[in-house]
């Protein structure tokens, strides 16, 4: 093996393979508040410009980009003059109302010397689970590529509740990852990259390591609401769909140049490479559906549903938990284990698989008066965790 030739699961060959991807693939850059505001959560103009001078040379006939931007309420709450951000619903979504213009405002100009025209797109939770709508927004946002214009994405904090709420936009980065089918998901932090027990930057690291969920550490930044946890979630979610992801320190200048050139910056994180990648719909029943309920389920029904791809029927299931109903995203775990390892769609509600659990799939019509299927949860709709 030469330098030239570096073995394919090298950190020098994962960069070198990043940057190929780089170079022709679609790409979701997400800036966090931390980034772009200063410490009294003022917009730092300066940095947004810095950043679209370096994201519209992204914009080719090979490759596009996307932007996830945070910032709307820290600036919404400097604007207001409050003393810190708000800590109600109605306080967040009117401080939201306010910066959200002005940071539409800051990126339309920042790209006005290239020509490109910036479109606003605002989100919550329930336009990604909601299947029409997932799909309607990826058809906008295929659209506005045709059009060559740059989407500025964020949540939409001014109508999201508890209920309907990203929580934080490192996960919405990684649901525009799935919707575009991006390559590339870059998470722009105030950190340098994830660090180890030693403070030292992991630079290159499978997404999917459980190693990892011990080097986490509280996010620094005050205008910010995620933090390497959500980060971390965010890339294994990306990664599932075979995106590679980085997470770099989004101050630094030329950050993001340097990362997709292949430069040894920031955490490179690398989907398995014996693991396939998830289907456009699959990522979206495992990572994007908010479980409803849980189907706890014996042994045999686990090696059935994780080893030969079958379907969940109701001879497997333990119990249903919850108040789920018939169409219901729902989490699936083995009996006597607190981790689900699957998700999926259950054909049946909760009262009635409490019914028909246990027993085999000929006699759900005797003991309901009806039956949609021999499968509580299809393999069709159903991904392994």
């Amino acid at each position: 093996m030469t330098p030239e030739q570096p073995e394919a699961s090298s950190p020098a060959a994962r960069r070198k393979a990043f940057a190929a991807r780089a170079r022709s693939g679609r790409i979701v850059v997400k800036i966090g508040s931390g980034v772009i505001t200063d410490d009294k959560g003022r917009l730092d103009l300066r940095v947004v410009r810095r950043l679209a001078d370096d994201i519209a040379p992204l914009a080719g006939v090979r490759r596009w980009p996307f932007v996830v931007s945070s910032g709307a309420i820290a600036v919404g709450t400097s604007i207001l003059g409050l003393a810190s951000r708000p800590k109600t619903m109605p306080g967040l979504q009117a401080a939201a109302a306010v910066g959200q213009s002005k940071l539409v405002e800051a990126w339309s100009a920042a790209f006005r010397k290239y020509e490109i025209p910036v479109a606003q797109i605002l989100l919550t939770h329930a336009d990604v689970a909601d299947r029409g709508r997932f799909l309607n927004a990826r058809r906008t946002l295929g659209e506005l590529v045709d059009r060559k214009a740059i989407a500025v994405i964020n949540e939409n904090d001014t109508v999201s509740t508890e209920e309907i709420a990203f929580g934080d936009n490192d996960q919405l980065a990684a649901e525009v990852a799935n919707m575009v089918d991006a390559e590339i998901l870059v998470l722009m932090s105030v950190a340098p990259g994830l660090l180890d027990a030693h403070g030292q930057r992991v630079p290159v690291v499978e997404a999917a390591d459980p190693a990892l969920d011990a080097l986490i550490q509280p996010t620094k930044s005050k205008n910010g609401t995620g933090g390497m946890t959500t980060k971390l979630k965010s890339a294994r979610a990306a990664a599932e769909r075979g995106a590679m992801v980085a997470i770099i320190e989004g101050k630094r200048p030329g950050a993001l140049a340097a990362v997709l050139a292949g430069e040894d910056i920031g955490t490179l994180l690398v989907p398995g490479e014996a693991k396939p990648k998830l289907k456009s719909r699959a990522a979206w029943i495992g990572y994007s559906l908010r479980a409803r309920g849980t189907l706890v389920v014996d042994a045999g029904a686990k090696v059935a549903l994780c080893e030969r791809n079958k379907s969940l029927l109701p001879s497997g299931v333990v119990d249903a938990l919850g108040a789920f109903e018939a169409g219901d995203p729902v989490e699936i775990r083995a009996d006597g284990e607190d981790a689900p390892f699957a998700r999926g769609l259950s054909r049946y509600g909760a009262e009635p698989l409490r019914q028909i659990r246990g027993l085999p799939s000929s006699a759900i019509r005797e003991k309901l008066g009806f039956t949609t299927g021999d499968a509580v949860v299809h393999k069709d709709d159903l991904v392994v965790l």
